[in-house]
């Protein structure tokens, strides 16, 4: 049997949530089409209290953000980074142009073909998000996509400076400190002083998510990101303490992130509350954390693993961390989540900071239908065909032709018919 033993917000109260920011939302874009940098840089003013001359840093700023920070945080983003480029790398590996012979004459075949233009949107307004730089713009490079921009707000007051090492080290061609809905909206759209990308990318807030929503269509996106979630999935081999670590660690993201355990240990469910209050002692992001677990935290207590793997299917959490006697079992079952970390001796920050595959990841029920951002996403795989022989066309003609005249194409039939006729005189 399946029991809540503590519930979240209810669901009617995050939709009316919901509402409100799309409203906002549109407002917004709809402003920025029409007046550009002028209304980008009115709500960079209102909402981060930023205008400098220019969000665009240039190569001076950025050196001398470079030359700012102690040799062992470039040296540590140096190495984050050559685990995500390598993971990247053996991906971009399993993607392979194909071309095959179908049918006498007849070939078929696909190239993957990476996007022209990327935006890479670093969230940053709340903690600087060093590693969100790494996930999108050093991805982006290594699956060869030719222009990189990225933006990131302000962070109390001025350009962060390991953020924007972090960006310039990834590869990017152009910086922008800039924030929020405003800067998805100008990459996606262009203004005076941004040329526009064909694909948005990055996690943020639920304007940021609603943003890149709204604006899928006139351009790409890799997914709906953020607010962060997360999962821990555990039994009697796991403790309270470490539960409680693992859910806040996440939870500190913002005050609208979900953090839901789901275990057959009565003794985690009953212990639970009271290592949580413990861990948030000793945590400076209480405050935020603490909200969060209070609103969108749940305990769901289960009988067997079975119903812990349906709970966690139906959540469809982003992160879904195992900390069971047998984490395998739930690797070989688990279908919907945005990324798995299995076993004691991992965990969610591993992947959000340093081990390698990318953190930005489906939220919201999205994964579903969809996979994380990995360098896949900015490839286009685009088919084409080519018929070699007279044969070839004439016996695929003829298979055309009859199924045009079943859907009344006339025109399509002609087509078919025209290479028929000509192909077969004499």
């Amino acid at each position: 049997m399946i029991r809540q033993v503590k519930t979240g917000r209810p669901p009617a109260a995050q939709r009316a949530d919901d509402a409100a920011i799309r409203t906002t939302v549109e407002h917004m874009l709809l402003e920025i089409e029409r007046r550009g940098d002028v209304a980008v840089r009115a709500y960079s003013e209102q909402l981060d209290q930023w205008s400098p001359p220019s969000f665009r840093l240039s190569e001076a700023e950025i050196d001398a953000c470079i030359a700012s920070l102690p040799a062992r945080t470039l040296d540590d983003i140096r190495f984050a980074q050559a685990q995500i480029r390598r993971f990247a790398e053996v991906q971009l590996a399993s993607l392979r142009d194909v071309e095959v012979e179908t049918l006498p004459g007849v070939i078929l075949g696909h190239r993957n073909i990476p996007v022209h233009s990327v935006g890479c949107y670093v969230p940053g307004g709340k903690y600087p998000m060093v590693a969100s730089a790494h996930m999108s713009v050093l991805t982006a490079r290594v699956a060869g996509v030719r222009r990189v921009i990225a933006a990131t707000p302000p962070y109390e007051g001025k350009p962060e400076a390991a953020t924007i090492a972090a960006m310039a080290l990834a590869g990017a061609d152009e910086i922008y400190v800039l924030g929020g809905v405003q800067a998805v909206a100008a990459m996606a759209l262009g203004t005076a002083q941004m040329a526009p990308v064909d694909m948005l990318v990055g996690p943020g807030n639920a304007y940021v998510a609603e943003a890149k929503r709204q604006l899928f269509g006139r351009v790409g996106i890799d997914l709906l990101a953020g607010p962060t979630e997360t999962l821990v999935i555990c039994d009697d081999s796991c403790d309270p303490e470490l539960v409680a670590v693992d859910l806040l660690g996440q939870a500190e993201h913002g005050p609208t992130s979900p953090a839901v355990c789901v275990t057959t240990s009565r003794r985690i469910a009953d212990g639970l509350p009271e290592a949580i209050d413990a861990v948030l002692a000793r945590l400076d992001t209480a405050p935020i954390a603490r909200v969060a677990w209070q609103d969108h935290g749940e305990i769901i207590l289960c009988d067997t693993d079975e119903e812990m793997l349906a709970e966690s299917e139906r959540i469809c959490s982003e992160h879904v961390q195992v900390m069971t006697a047998d984490p395998d079992w739930f690797l070989a079952r688990l279908t919907n989540y945005g990324a798995l970390f299995l076993g004691h001796r991992t965990n969610v920050a591993y992947g959000d900071k340093v081990i390698g595959t990318n953190h930005t990841l489906p939220t919201r029920r999205a994964s579903r239908y969809t996979g994380g951002l990995w360098v896949g996403k900015f490839i286009k795989t685009h088919t084409y065909q080519r018929i070699v022989t007279d044969e070839a066309s004439v016996a695929m003609g003829e298979y055309c032709s009859r199924l045009c005249a079943i859907e009344r194409f006339s025109g399509h039939r002609e087509q078919a018919d025209i290479r028929v006729r000509r192909l077969t005189r004499g």
